[in-house]
C-alpha cells in the first residue's frame, strides 16, 4: 500500500505517525466541512485518532455529527477524535497564559499535545502585570518537563518563566494587545530578544506548534 491516498482535493499522508510518532493532522481553516470529514474520515480508517483544528461552527458541528464521540473544544476550535493514552514515561507539559484574552491560543495548544498523548497542566491569567500570581506556583513549574508559555501585548511573561525554571521554555506569542501590539509583531520580537537563556519561539498564535515541539522534547526523554 501507498504511503499516502490521493482524494480529489488532499493527499493525505497515511505514514505520518510511523515517522513522527502521530497521525498528520488537519488544519481546518479553508476547507468546507465536507472535506473535513472526509479527511477525518480516512485517517480514522487507517489510525486510532485524528486531530482538527482551526475549524469553524459549522465544521465542528459536521464532525460531531459523523463522530459523536470526538471531543470538540469550542474555545481552542479544535476537534480530537478517539485518543491516545498519555505516555507513561513522559513529563507534563504545562501551558501558561499572560492572560484570559489568550486562552484561545492556549487551548490549542493544550488540545493539541493532549492528543499527541501527553499529559498537561494549566496554569492561566499569571502574566507579569501582577506577578506575584506567578510566583506562587513554584511547585507547578518545578514539575514540569517543558512549558510552554502564551502572550500578547508585550510578550514578557516567557522571558519572566525562563529565568525560573530549567526546563525548555517554548514562547508563543499571541495577537492580542492594542494597536501598537502590531497583531503580535511587538510580542513576537519580545520574545525573540528574550535574555532569559534557551527560550525557544513559535509563530504567531501558534498553538499547535509549540504543543508539537513540546511533544518531540518530553518523548525523547
Amino acid at each position: 500500500m501507498a504511503p499516502f491516498e490521493s482524494l480529489d482535493f488532499a493527499t493525505i499522508d497515511h505514514h505520518r505517525a510511523l515517522r513522527q510518532g502521530y497521525p498528520e493532522v488537519v488544519y481546518g481553516e479553508g476547507k468546507n466541512p465536507g472535506q473535513v470529514v472526509a479527511i477525518a474520515e480516512r485517517l480514522m480508517d487507517h489510525g486510532r485518532s485524528a486531530l482538527v483544528t482551526r475549524t469553524d461552527p459549522s465544521t465542528r458541528q459536521a464532525l460531531q455529527s459523523r463522530f459523536p464521540e470526538a471531543i470538540v473544544n469550542e474555545v481552542a476550535r479544535t476537534v480530537r477524535i478517539g485518543a491516545l493514552p498519555p505516555a507513561p514515561d513522559r513529563g507534563t507539559i504545562l501551558i501558561i497564559t499572560a492572560g484570559t484574552s489568550d486562552l484561545a491560543v492556549a487551548e490549542e495548544a493544550a488540545e493539541s499535545a493532549m492528543a499527541m498523548g501527553n499529559c498537561v497542566a494549566r496554569l492561566n491569567d499569571v502574566g507579569v502585570a501582577g506577578i506575584h500570581r506567578l510566583l506562587s506556583q513554584g511547585e507547578a513549574l518545578t514539575r514540569a518537563a517543558v512549558v510552554i508559555v502564551v502572550a500578547g501585548m508585550d510578550g514578557a511573561l516567557p522571558s519572566v518563566v525562563g529565568g525560573l525554571v530549567a526546563c525548555p521554555v517554548i514562547a508563543v506569542p499571541t495577537s492580542v494587545g492594542y494597536g501598537a501590539s502590531l497583531g503580535g509583531l511587538a510580542a513576537l520580537f519580545t520574545m525573540l530578544n528574550s535574555c532569559a537563556a534557551g527560550v525557544t519561539v513559535v509563530n504567531i498564535d501558534n498553538g499547535f506548534g509549540a504543543a508539537a515541539a513540546a511533544t518531540r522534547i518530553v518523548s525523547r526523554n
